[in-house]
């Protein structure tokens, strides 16, 4: 061997033709079985192999390939094997000069058949599928990076060697489970280097046939396998590369729209985790599009729960859909938007939530799914319109969606984190009936306005006598902030109001509504708010005092502890001892006489209280030492010379109704205006005033929504909105009671102008007679 070696050094020219003649014995041993022989002509070509790197080489190693071919096509393992390893060697080869006519192709696919191997010895077969895997890595590595040879990228190679791993990886894990060793860490290592390799443009044709693979074999219902193979290509691949791989996995999902939940779950799964490891580059520049396709394929699982059907025009191979699986789809779809919005910037998160919001159908509406998310996707089902069930459950889907959007996000600029165009329709969704609608939206705004992670601390509602002991975080608010409370302070306080009123509410939204409260005095709370918190709170607590109100035992209970705990943490806010004294008063004569307005009696599982002997009646007649005053309240903060608006603090709260109170479905258009004239009668009749701050107050926010509203809203929804007042009863009803008004006023009693047109005469002369005002038609939009 070393003379032989010595030879084809001195004489380069000679390596073909030793090539040759050592290719003919080979062919000629094996044909004869004398497999002794063979061996030597392998170990023989292997060693020229590694020593001679001249130009010649090349006619050499197409001897060389002959040889290891003709090993390949043998039935013999041994010599499968034998050829595969001389092969392996010769990959490892860095060639000098390039090669323009050698092809692998049939070395792909033997070495694929191999890796499939069926052999009856499990020793044998596992030899045999192990050199297949080593054969694949060796063609990959000598092809990948060589521009002249036939590109390996192909989906020709692709489909060949890409299941042959994955077919590996799979057998070897079921062998591992059996305590059996396979060759799953070869297999791994060999696909991971693979995809190392592969540049931009090969992404797509690696990942293809993995995504076949998984929907051939039935392995996206278990999860498992699909989510560990694409552990395997997110943490090998470029990390730049990271969002091609979920638009594929996008992709593939819409394709799979009318496949089993479970199949779509599965999917679902792998993005959920494939988010999670590309962090910031799994989203890519198609942002919205990536949230679209997951909203699509949420409200496609609701019409799927809803209808019974994947396709319900036709009756042909129907399959049974699962409630519970559609439901395990949905949440794992919310889970996943929650991971790609974890992987975004500030600013893009927004613009997520507001798609979102956008997306949300309103209550009484019917949207198909063409409407909902603006697409012609030709997988998506003919579904002409959502019943009530499919808008609240679309609702209650997009918000928890929003809740998972929201969770985490931290911002410097309320302004910019809650716009108009987010927060107007976020407080309207917490008017409706649902009581899980309104705890999903309070959820949301929780998360907004906590920056400083004081959530937790408030998360049960209970007396605290001191909050030193929670270590809260407080900052003092900043401009934004100031502004961001001038603007919409007012409207969150309402909400807050309405929600302690509705009587579906349960303990859940209270210790919400409470944790609102204590946020919004931690994060936002100016002396200006301060003092509209204290307000609130004392409205909410004559709320429970009234007879009018049709609230539960319970609720009116639940407010009353509620606002006894909040006035207990910002009186300690506040640092006015005065004030501090006053609330500790009244709640030790609480713990002494009545605990069931205390949270502590009131916001447990088996609530301490006789329902039997409380009635509203029985709260209006309540102790004024129970009770937490205005007029005290404002009293000792002047005696503390605190510097808070001490007259609007002796103002009582009043909140005022907007047009979006049509979404509660509870207070029409009708009886938002009827408040409104009946506020303008007792001005006309001198009747004392309700409340004159108030409602100046509720004046000046009305006016500002009525030209906002009309700024904002397109065409159509004004006028359906004016057409919608005409049509209701409670309009005619206002003309009795405003003949009234106007018989009372001397101003009105002057003959107004004719509507025909006469000129009315002032000089004695008769003239026709006028229409009087009460009794004008005047046109919808002349009426105010």
């Amino acid at each position: 061997m070393e003379k032989l070696t010595f030879y084809a050094l001195s004489a380069p020219e000679k390596l073909d033709r030793i090539g040759a003649y050592l290719s003919e014995r080979l062919s000629r041993d094996v044909a004869r079985h004398r497999y002794g022989y063979v061996c030597i002509a392998m170990e023989a070509l292997d060693q020229l192999l590694m020593a001679c790197h001249c130009q010649s080489i090349n006619l050499f190693v197409e001897s060389f390939l002959k040889m290891v071919r003709k090993l390949l096509e043998s039935d013999k393992p041994n010599l499968q094997i034998l050829g595969t390893n001389s092969f392996v060697k010769f990959a490892n080869i860095e060639e000098d000069t390039p090669s323009y006519h050698r092809s692998y192709d049939f070395f792909v696919s033997r070495f694929s058949e191999m890796c499939h191997s069926s052999y009856e010895d499990p020793d044998i077969r596992t030899k045999i599928r192990m050199a297949g895997i080593k054969g694949l890595q060796g063609v990959v590595r000598k092809t990948v990076n060589d521009e002249l040879q036939a590109n390996i990228w192909d989906p020709q190679h692709m489909d060949k060697i890409v299941p042959s791993l994955l077919f590996n990886l799979q057998c070897g894990e079921d062998r591992e489970r059996m305590g059996e060793k396979g060759p799953v860490e070869l297999t791994e290592r060999c696909f991971r280097e693979l995809l190392g390799r592969a540049a931009y443009g090969n992404i797509k044709n690696a990942v293809t046939p993995v995504l076949m693979h998984l929907d051939n074999h039935s392995l996206w219902e278990g999860k498992v396998f699909a989510v560990r193979c694409f552990k395997i290509i997110m943490y090998s691949i470029q990390s730049q590369h990271s969002h091609l791989v979920i638009q594929q996995l996008l992709g593939h999902l819409d394709a799979n729209s009318k496949n089993s939940a479970t199949v779509r779950a599965g999917i679902v799964e792998v993005l959920l985790e494939a988010a999670a490891i590309a962090a910031s580059g799994s989203v890519g520049p198609t942002v919205l599009e990536v949230f679209n396709t997951l909203l699509r394929q949420l409200r496609l699982s609701v019409d799927y729960e809803l209808t019974g059907s994947y396709d319900p025009t036709s009756n042909i191979g129907i399959k049974i859909i699962k409630t519970h699986e559609e439901r395990q789809l949905q949440e794992a779809v919310i889970r996943t938007i929650g991971s790609f919005a974890n992987t975004l910037p500030t600013y893009q998160r927004s613009e997520v939530m507001l798609f979102i919001m956008g997306k949300i159908p309103v209550p009484g509406t019917c949207l198909n799914a063409h409407t909902l998310f603006c697409s012609t996707h030709k997988h998506t089902p003919i579904t002409h319109h959502l019943m009530p069930e499919g808008t609240r459950m679309i609702q209650v889907m997009l918000l928890k969606s929003l809740v998972q959007v929201t969770a985490g996000f931290q911002t410097t600029n309320m302004l910019t984190a809650l716009p108009s165009s987010f927060l107007e329709p976020l407080l309207s969704f917490s008017l409706t009936e649902d009581p899980e609608v309104r705890l999903l939206v309070l959820t949301i705004l929780l998360s907004l306005i906590d920056r400083h992670d004081n959530r937790p601390k408030f998360s049960t509602i209970s007396i605290i006598s001191d909050i030193s002991v929670l270590k809260l975080k407080v900052d003092k608010c900043s401009r934004q902030d100031n502004l961001f409370m001038k603007k919409h302070g007012q409207q969150l306080y309402r909400h807050i109001y309405l929600g302690c009123k509705e009587q579906s509410s349960g303990r859940q939204h209270y210790e919400t509504l409470y944790t609102l409260l204590a946020l919004l005095s931690m994060e936002l709370a100016n002396e200006e708010v301060v003092v509209d918190l204290i307000r609130l709170a004392l409205a909410l607590q004559d709320l429970a005092l009234s007879t009018d109100e049709s609230l539960p035992i319970y609720n009116r209970c639940a407010v009353h502890a509620l606002a006894a705990a909040y006035l207990n943490l910002i009186c300690q806010l506040t640092t006015v001892p005065a004030f501090c004294q006053h609330i500790h008063e009244v709640i030790e004569v609480r713990q002494k006489e009545s605990p069931y307005l205390l949270p502590e009696d009131v916001f447990i599982d088996n609530p301490k209280y006789v329902p039997t002997t409380l009635t509203p009646l029985f709260f209006l007649n309540l102790d004024t030492v129970l009770l937490f005053t205005h007029v005290l309240a404002s009293y000792i903060f002047v005696l503390g010379g605190s510097g808070y608006n001490t007259e609007r603090l002796a103002t009582p709260y009043v909140p005022q109704y907007t047009d979006e109170d049509r979404l509660s479905k509870r207070k029409s258009i009708g009886e938002t205006i009827s408040l409104q004239v009946e506020v303008d009668v007792r001005r006309c009749l001198c009747l004392p005033p309700v409340d004159s701050v108030g409602m100046e107050e509720q004046e000046r926010e009305r006016r500002r929504q009525v030209v906002e509203k009309f700024q904002k809203a397109p065409f159509e929804e004004i006028a359906a909105h004016c057409g919608a007042r005409v049509q209701q009863k409670d309009h005619f009803l206002f003309i009795p009671f405003l003949n009234k008004v106007f018989l009372c006023s001397d101003v009105l009693t002057l003959p107004p102008p004719s509507p025909s047109g006469t000129i009315s005469s002032g000089y004695g002369q008769s003239q026709s007679r006028s229409v009087p005002v009460y009794e004008m038609k005047f046109p919808d939009l002349c009426v105010y």
